[in-house]
């Protein structure tokens, strides 16, 4: 079986550092484990193809590695990996035109 169907078949993050031979601080994992694996995946996406089999081991633990560095060095929310935590610091755009009703004597381009 080749270590991309080994990892394929894989459900934790525990497995995916243990196939890899990749250390960890459980209190890390416990609070980044899906943003570790997440920003694993953008780092494969990011590389050349995947390597033949007697280099991809290294290939893949390279990146987990990268990317658990990543992660215990800062947190989830300063890296932002999901798009709900990207969103939470986006800039509001104002609206075009006021939405307040303007008081008596006073003019829209008051409010």
């Amino acid at each position: 079986m080749t270590i991309l169907e080994q990892l394929s078949k894989l459900s934790s993050a525990e497995e995916f550092f243990h196939l890899l031979d990749v250390p960890y601080d459980p209190a890390i994992l416990n609070v980044a484990r899906l943003h570790i694996l997440r920003r694993m995946g953008e780092y494969l996406k990011l590389a050349p193809a995947t390597p033949e089999e007697e280099t991809a081991r290294a290939h893949f633990r390279a990146h987990l590695l990268r990317a658990y560095d990543d992660f215990a060095q800062s947190s989830p929310l300063d890296q932002r990996v999901f798009k709900v935590l990207q969103d939470a610091v986006r800039v509001k755009h104002r609206p075009l035109i006021s939405l307040a009703v303007p008081r008596k004597g006073q003019s829209r381009s008051a409010i």
